[in-house]
């Protein structure tokens, strides 16, 4: 019987990506430790590391006492074998993080975009400006994920629209790949705070649920089955079009702020609802931290008329207010949220604020690209 000379080496590779994920998560951990964990042999786990360790993506990182005999090596994914950059793309302001490959951001830094009129040059002056600042070579970052705002076409990755950066448009992504390398992904910015959310925040351990950005835009994350929900051209999540009973349809719809719901929730509509309600404040943040109970649940009235239409679509079962309203909202409005909700659908949510510290966009950005880095590095060790 013939046997397919592929499959010890997809075995090899398999058990290697294993263990580096053990390294990743559990880590640093001893040979002995690292067979058990995986069910191989002594020999075979010894064998593994010594690979790993002459590719460079493990290495010795110290000693665990053990009984009479000598102590034991333990052993730990290399930080510095490869690097990732996330970038959030505002209209007045760049923001880059670089990640070693264990996770940890080395570097994290503003600028300004100057006229923004050519995304391609920015950008690479900004990452290069970061690996600088960091002393890393370029051609170590691995990944690279951009949060945008607008709708990124799922299938192509262009931004197919976005209203406040009109220099984004079909056809940047393919430069970016071109300057940067092939690994280069746009991703809407919502959509990168769910990721940052489920990996560090308020739904760990939540496979279904949505985020709803609330602040100058209103926008939304889905995550269903563990899985972004981008829908079928990437506009999944656009909440602030929701038509809501009461608020003008839009009048055009190349203009975000006609909106129904953002109308209805949008910084101008909640400075308006503080005046009515005798609340004072420099920023729409500051009149929600300094609100009192009346104010805040009418804030809360017009957030559950979105969050009740998710729920009864999509019954994520769990919704996270982010965004500059929901950070400064905090728990309080959550639970405003939540009650008016449950008196909206028949099936409420449980409403909580962001738990995710930093930037939530920053953060998805390294998380999606850290994910992309790790499958290219991690796959391609025999």
């Amino acid at each position: 019987m013939s046997r397919d000379p592929g499959t010890p080496r997809l075995l090899r590779r398999l058990n290697d990506r294993a263990a580096l994920e053990l390294l990743l998560g559990d880590g640093p951990l001893t040979r002995a430790e690292l067979g058990e964990r995986t069910g191989l042999s002594k020999v075979t786990a010894g064998q593994l590391l010594a690979r790993l360790e002459e590719r460079g993506l493990v290495e010795v990182a110290g000693e665990r006492a053990g009984g009479r005999g000598p102590h034991a090596a333990l052993y730990a994914v290399v930080p510095s074998s490869a690097y990732v950059a996330g970038l959030e793309v505002l209209p007045d302001s760049l923001k880059v993080g670089v990640a070693d490959i264990t996770g940890r951001t080395v570097i994290e830094i503003t600028l300004d975009p100057a006229d923004g009129r050519d995304p391609v040059k920015t950008v690479h002056a900004a990452v290069r400006r970061a690996c600088d600042a960091a002393d890393i070579d370029l051609s170590r970052l691995r990944a690279f994920v951009i949060g945008s705002r607008g709708v990124v076409d799922p299938g192509s990755g262009d931004v197919r629209w976005s209203y406040d950066l009109p220099s984004w448009h079909v056809g940047v992504l393919a430069s970016l790949r071109e300057t940067l390398g092939a690994s280069v992904t746009i991703e809407n910015d919502v959509n990168l705070v769910a990721l940052a959310e489920h990996r560090y925040g308020a739904a760990v351990g939540h496979d279904d649920f949505v985020v709803i950005w609330a602040g100058v835009g209103q926008g939304m994350g889905v995550m269903l089955g563990g899985r972004l929900h981008r829908g079928s051209t990437g506009g999944a999540g656009e909440i602030g079009w929701l038509p809501v009973p009461g608020e003008p349809l839009p009048t055009d719809v190349a203009e975000p702020q006609s909106g129904s719901y953002q109308r209805l929730v949008g910084h101008a509509a909640l400075r308006g609802l503080a005046d009515e309600h005798g609340v004072t404040g420099n920023t729409v943040p500051d009149l929600l931290r300094g609100g009192d109970d009346g104010f805040l649940d009418a804030v809360a009235a017009r957030i559950a008329v979105g969050a009740a239409a998710v729920s009864v679509v999509l019954d994520p079962g769990l919704i996270v207010l982010s965004g500059d309203v929901g950070r400064a909202g905090g728990a309080r409005l959550a639970a405003k949220v939540q009650e008016a909700v449950a008196g909206l659908c028949p099936t409420p949510p449980t409403v909580v604020t962001t738990q995710v510290a930093g930037n939530p966009v920053l953060r998805g950005a390294l998380v999606a690209a850290l994910e992309q880095a790790r499958e290219q590095v991690f796959s391609d060790t025999v």
